[in-house]
Parts: C-alpha cells; sequence; structure tokens
C-alpha cells in the first residue's frame, strides 16, 4: 500500500485528502471520519482494504485535521457534503470502471447519508455505517442552554482499549475543544433532513455498531438505519463495544465482517 497526500479546493479552502493506493486495484473505497478527528485515523482500516485489492481515499472534513476552515467549527453539514462529493468525484476519475464503496463513521455517517440522499446511489457498490450519529437527545437538549455549557468528547467513550483514548487525547489533528452552538445547530439541522429524506434501499448497506456507543445511541440509529435500508442489508452490533468499532478490542472481527460485506458486492 503506498500512501500520499492530495489538496482540493473544498467549502472552506484546502481539502485535505488522504489516499492509499494498491497496483492493479479492484475497488475504490472513499472514508469519511467522525467529528473533531480526521481521515489519518484510518490508516488501519484503509490498509485493510488495500489488501483486499482497494485504493482508499479519506478527506479530513473542513474544519478539521489539515484542512481549511475554523478549527472544530461546522457551519452546514451540506458542504461537508459537498467536500465528500469531491473526493467520490476525484475516486472515480482516478479509477474509471472500478466499483465503489463509501464508508461513514459518526460525524461521517450523517455527511455520508446526506450525500447519498441529494446526489443519490446510481454507481454505489456498497455502503459501511459505522456507528452513524442520528441523533442523541442529550446533545440535542444543549441547544435549549443558554450558555452552552462546555462539553468535550470524554476519551473513554471511543474504546475499551485505553490505548485508543490516550492517543486520540495527544494527537494535535484532533480537536479537544468543546462544540459551539454553530456546530450542534448544523448537525441537528443535518440529522433532521436525513430523516425528512429519501430511504438509500437501492445500495447494499452493512451497520457496524457498539452496543454501548454512548454517543450514537443504538436505538436511535436503529430505528433510523431500518428505515433507510433496503433488501441487501447486514447488521451487526458488537456486545460491550463503545462508539469506534474500528478502534475496538475485538477490531480484526469488526474488519472481518466488513471486509467480507465489501468483498462480496465490489
Amino acid at each position: 500500500m503506498d500512501a500520499d497526500t492530495l489538496e482540493l479546493a473544498g467549502s472552506h479552502g484546502r481539502l485535505f485528502v488522504r489516499r492509499w493506493s494498491v497496483r492493479s486495484s479492484v475497488r475504490v473505497v472513499v472514508i469519511a471520519h467522525g467529528i473533531g478527528e480526521h481521515g489519518g485515523r484510518y490508516e488501519h482500516v484503509a490498509q485493510r482494504f488495500a489488501d483486499d485489492g482497494a485504493t482508499v481515499y479519506a478527506p479530513d472534513h473542513a474544519g478539521h485535521g489539515r484542512s481549511g476552515g475554523e478549527f472544530g467549527h461546522i457551519d452546514d453539514i451540506e458542504q461537508l457534503a459537498d467536500d465528500l462529493g469531491l473526493v467520490v468525484d476525484l475516486a472515480r476519475q482516478e479509477n474509471p470502471g472500478l466499483p465503489l464503496v463509501q464508508v461513514g463513521h459518526s460525524l461521517g455517517g450523517l455527511i455520508t447519508t446526506r450525500y447519498l440522499q441529494r446526489n443519490g446511489t446510481d454507481g454505489l457498490a456498497a455502503l459501511v455505517l459505522s456507528g452513524p450519529f442520528y441523533g442523541n437527545p442529550a446533545y440535542e437538549a444543549l441547544l435549549g442552554m443558554d450558555p452552552l455549557p462546555e462539553v468535550a468528547i470524554d476519551t473513554a467513550v471511543l474504546s475499551r482499549d485505553p490505548a485508543v483514548g490516550e492517543a486520540y487525547a495527544a494527537d494535535e489533528l484532533v480537536y479537544h475543544g468543546s462544540g459551539d452552538r454553530q456546530t450542534l445547530t448544523a448537525i441537528f439541522d443535518a440529522v433532521a433532513a436525513v430523516k425528512s429524506g429519501p430511504k438509500l434501499d437501492a445500495v447494499p448497506i452493512c451497520w457496524v455498531q457498539g452496543e454501548a456507543d454512548p454517543l450514537a445511541l443504538l436505538d436511535v440509529t436503529q430505528a433510523e438505519v431500518e428505515r433507510l435500508h433496503g433488501p441487501e442489508f447486514e447488521a451487526h452490533v458488537y456486545p460491550g463495544a463503545m462508539h469506534e468499532v474500528f478502534n475496538e478490542i475485538n477490531k480484526e472481527e469488526v474488519l472481518d465482517d466488513v471486509s467480507a460485506f465489501v468483498v462480496a458486492r465490489a
């Protein structure tokens, strides 16, 4: 797997994209990361896809990682969906004729869902949703508070592996501050748009979720995924797992499940 980076002109200036390439690739994967983090945290996921013959792209959303925009701030999820579309278009242009798979984790699942609801799923071989954020009453209630309380992500909610939280806390490309009101408003506006938007029933969907995820709550997420999916659907809920199932103590099991789904459909 060869790693390099590139830049596109995105909604907030520089859109930083990591690309992991393999010779004679047989499919393409585009990964959308979660809130506060960046695409570089998915190198091990990209490696697994690459082992199966995929070239992988992972942008840093605006306001995240090395991309432009105010660090840790989101103006509008629809702008991030536009940026994701630029990466999808690039992946198609650089790999003509290859099946395309999209993967969205947490906020990235929300962004990916909005992108597909707006643009359709034609030409998409498969969709993987990892703990997609489709709402959480506790976080939505913050919008009714003035002043907005400072609430940053507790690393303990990420994984049962303490090393994951330690690496997250030490990562300078991760935003460690509290979310602002506009960011929360943008997220919940997009949540509402997803729930009133069209189904994604024409594309095979694999949903992976931690049973104990305190951010993307199991019951909330399951209800929306059940509404969205069509006849080709797999669900994997991992007992005791937290929010980042790709970084959990059973991550090899998760990657095996996702890999098998992707290879079978792309």
